[in-house]
């Protein structure tokens, strides 16, 4: 599917695209994902994207039950219902510090009030930063920034309009993504991973078999594939190895047990948690920061160009490159700024706005950057958030606040920084989308701030019910990402930080940089567990041995396409029961698990599936 030339609908053409169905579609599912997404995080510390879930759904609703035959209106349904899952990552990875501090008594709860406001707050400045950097990152880098999500979604929604035998290839991915995440995480018949221990290094070999990895790896390409993988190659057979090697009694990272302890205890994935990704997190922040430094003339342009009409308004007359007015969009970035300052209820001051909104806006354009490179189910947001709350309480140390001060608004700051970071690179995936079907980017950007206002109202309350049921650190909820934020903003605080562990990270990138090899993709990849990549690294041989250098063929985008969509479906679907406390009835582990052996069947079925699905792709 050729999206090179032009949109699927052109500037000249109008379709419906706002409507009262699209609206109350994408807002109810924002709130579902939202909510959703919330339990998984907590429970796991990730959440599953919903863009392509989404597409899917809304396309049954409005194609199937409502016969509504516009794709643009398709669009606008998903692009606001992909809100409420990155609000819900933003949320859970920071607002739980605040309920474990409180635990402690260290702070008083953090009302309903403060936590939506830092939602909405954050979650609208994700969209208005993003406005900008859209003609850019979307049309400028159309060739350099696949976004394979956002590519993926656009194939999705074209499924209903291509009437062609390669249409099929979207549900037998589908089906094949939703089956395999059913009996890897629903019915528990496979191990989650494959794990091979590697005994000379004092590591492991680990590889998910999930086929959404194989389905993003042949999206991006071998290149991308393997740079990521190169990352998590270096922090599993070089960095655990000399850390386990050399470390013995030390203790480096602040709060935990010398390094002999860790290792004996967890193995290998207990040092990659517990050191690893302070070094990830160096890489990622140094990375971003070097590619921002990089892209800055074409950046200046763009942004130079977007303001220019501040005094004229918006002068653009192609319907598909129009973007919300430029005076509205300072206007409203101006608005939030002072409300953050002058709200009792947000614990910063007007340096710390103003200190928020640099890091912000930079670690907006990071995080587009990163999505456009490996989707946003795989965007290193926490590594992303972990660099901000270093250079905030870094900053707010050296002020006259209190230490429990300045913990309270570092975490504030890195709070709504992980909003913006998740915020921006849905909207930049959905812009992709809707680049690629000939959307209007300002009907998008407002509907992008609709499902960013209905999460922010729902996801609030579900994290403090949440808390009350069960309690942060619990069993049922243990919030790993909170968890790791806690440690960080306390150890730099109370001079605990270690971070040698962060330069490292740093040197890593920029001797990439030296090389001439992109650094951000090595870094997301230290960051990253091998797990991960490994398979993204199979899809991208795969792409290579069945289409060598050429785009990705219309058969096998619609294939991996589903993948995704399957698996992220049936990943919400299963966090639902989680949530209703169904889980356990249908968890056959006690009585039919296969283990790893399951696994390692069940990829290679997925490999061959994949592999005769594409070599049978009708000729261009």
């Amino acid at each position: 599917m050729n999206f090179d030339s032009h949109p699927f609908i052109s500037s000249n053409q109008n379709q419906r695209e706002f409507s009262v169905a699209s609206i109350l579609i994408g807002v109810i599912l924002s709130v579902v994902f939202g909510a959703a997404n919330a339990y998984l995080g907590l429970r796991i510390g990730m959440t599953i994207s919903a863009s392509i879930p989404a597409s899917v759904i809304s396309m049954i609703i409005l194609r199937v039950l409502l016969r509504r035959q516009s794709i643009l209106e398709n669009n606008m349904a998903q692009t606001i219902a992909s809100a409420g899952e990155s609000m819900a990552a933003g949320v859970i990875f920071t607002v739980p510090v605040f309920a474990l501090w409180s635990q402690e008594g260290v702070t008083k709860p953090q009302p309903f009030s403060t936590i939506t406001l830092l939602a909405l707050f954050g979650g609208v400045l994700g969209v208005l930063f993003m406005i900008p950097l859209r003609h850019f990152l979307v049309k400028t880098e159309h060739e350099r920034l696949l976004f394979p999500e956002g590519r993926a979604c656009a194939v999705v929604l074209l499924s209903a309009e291509n009437k062609a035998q390669n249409g099929s290839a979207i549900f037998i991915g589908a089906i094949l993504g939703a089956v395999s995440k059913l009996l890897i995480d629903g019915l528990r018949l496979c191990s989650s991973a494959v794990v091979v221990p590697v005994k000379k290094l004092q590591t492991i070999f680990a590889m998910e078999p999930y086929p959404a990895l194989l389905g993003v790896g042949y999206i991006c390409g071998l290149k991308v594939s393997a740079t990521l993988f190169a990352g998590s190659f270096l922090s599993w057979f070089v960095l655990i190895p000399l850390i386990v090697k050399f470390g013995g009694e030390n203790v480096i990272a602040p709060g935990s047990s010398t390094i002999a302890s860790i290792y004996e205890q967890g193995g290998a994935p207990a040092i990659w948690s517990t050191y690893i990704r302070y070094i990830g997190a160096g890489a990622v922040a140094c990375g971003g920061i070097t590619g921002l430094i990089k892209a800055m003339p074409l950046i200046g342009a763009s942004l130079a160009g977007a303001f220019k009409g501040l005094k004229a308004g918006d002068k653009e007359d192609a319907r598909t490159d129009k973007d919300l007015d430029n005076r509205l969009l300072v206007a409203g970035i101006v608005l939030v700024l002072v409300l953050l300052a002058a709200l009792p209820q947000i614990p910063l001051n007007c340096f710390g706005v103003l200190l928020f909104a640099v890091c912000g806006f930079c670690f907006s354009l990071v995080a587009s950057r990163i999505v456009g490179i490996i989707g946003a189910s795989n965007s290193p947001c926490s590594g992303m958030t972990i660099a901000a709350l270093l250079i905030a309480a870094s900053i707010l140390k050296r002020t006259s606040l209190s230490p429990t001060e300045g913990m309270i608004a570092a975490m504030a700051i890195a709070t709504m920084c992980c909003i913006i970071t998740t915020i921006a690179g849905d909207t930049s995936q959905d812009l992709k989308t809707g680049f690629l079907l000939g959307a209007t980017p300002q009907k998008q950007q407002i509907g992008e701030i609709i499902g960013v206002l209905g999460a922010a109202c729902c996801v609030g309350g579900v994290v403090l019910l949440l808390d009350k049921a069960w309690g942060f650190g619990s069993e049922q909820l243990p919030a790993p990402q909170a968890h790791l934020m806690k440690l960080v903003v306390e150890g730099v605080m109370q001079d605990t930080m270690s971070w040698d562990l962060l330069l490292v990270g740093a040197a890593i990138s920029l001797t990439m940089e030296l090389l001439g090899i992109p650094s951000l993709g090595v870094a997301i990849g230290v960051f990253l567990p091998m797990a991960s990549t490994a398979p993204i690294l199979i899809g991208g041989l795969l792409k290579h041995m069945i289409d060598g250098k050429n785009e990705p063929s219309e058969r096998g985008v619609l294939l991996c396409s589903g993948l995704i969509a399957g698996e992220g479906i049936m990943g919400i679907l299963l966090a639902l029961l989680a949530v209703l406390h169904w889980d356990d009835c249908i968890n056959l582990s006690n009585h039919y698990s296969t283990g790893m052996a399951g696994s390692l069947v069940l990829l290679t079925i997925t490999i061959l599936i994949i592999w005769k699905t594409i070599r049978r792709r009708n000729p261009n």
